[in-house]
């Protein structure tokens, strides 16, 4: 055995101890920025995880670099989501257990409301169109292709609608977002004989534009 390789499987068990640390720090900081925001301090992660505090601090030196982590992990979370949607053989069905889902995560995670707030809007943008609106987009058009969702609905649509539903709880009626999800679901649902949305959705698409005008909506 040469020097070289016994160093290297000596370093193994470190890497391995470094890659729990790190996830573990990942799962706690997700429990404390979820109930007390993104301003909760590093000695609380410490303190739940049972590390000190001087190997948060090493692992994310920068407190954006533990948000952006944690930011990362939720949007592998609602790419998941999407998919198990679309796994459901009733496509509005799928579709309204994905908005429910997606509501009542950021309703329990201020963490994530905050930093959905503190992104720039080209960063929302690019995470949105980019990384989840072809999971969702599926959802939608499956659901359209099969006449139970209304054709004039888009990605942005819902987008949108999802930010307002996830501001109306209180800590009176925690659960307050739940009425007006069952109000939307009822809106998005096609019924014969309904009359088109006025205008056209937010441009997130040339499809949509072209969805619009195909339709004699004003651009």
């Amino acid at each position: 055995m040469t020097p070289g390789t016994e160093v290297t499987e000596a370093e193994r068990p470190l890497r391995a101890d470094a890659a729990r640390n790190r996830q573990l720090i990942l799962d706690t900081a997700a429990e404390v920025f979820a109930e007390h925001g993104l301003d909760a301090g590093y000695d609380e992660i410490a303190r739940r995880a049972g590390i000190g505090v001087g190997t948060v601090y090493r692992r994310f030196p920068e407190r954006s670099e533990l948000v952006q982590a944690l930011f990362e992990t939720r949007v592998a979370e609602i790419v998941a989501a999407a998919e198990k949607a679309a796994a459901n053989p009733d496509a509005f069905a799928g579709l309204v257990w994905f908005l429910g889902w997606a509501v009542e995560q950021q309703v329990a995670d201020r963490g994530l409301k905050e930093a959905m707030a503190q992104l720039p809007p080209e960063d929302l943008r690019a995470i949105g169109v980019e990384r989840l609106a072809p999971f969702v987009d599926a959802l939608v058009e499956r659901a359209q292709a099969d006449g139970s969702l209304r054709p004039d609905i888009a990605f942005s649509d819902l987008g949108l609608q999802l930010m307002v539903l996830s501001s109306m709880s209180t800590s009176a009626q925690p659960d307050l977002w739940r009425r007006y999800l069952a109000l939307l679901v009822e809106g998005l649902r096609y019924r014969p004989g309904q009359p088109p949305l006025p205008l056209c959705p937010p441009r997130d698409d040339a499809k949509y534009d072209l969805m619009c005008n195909m339709q004699g909506r004003p651009a």
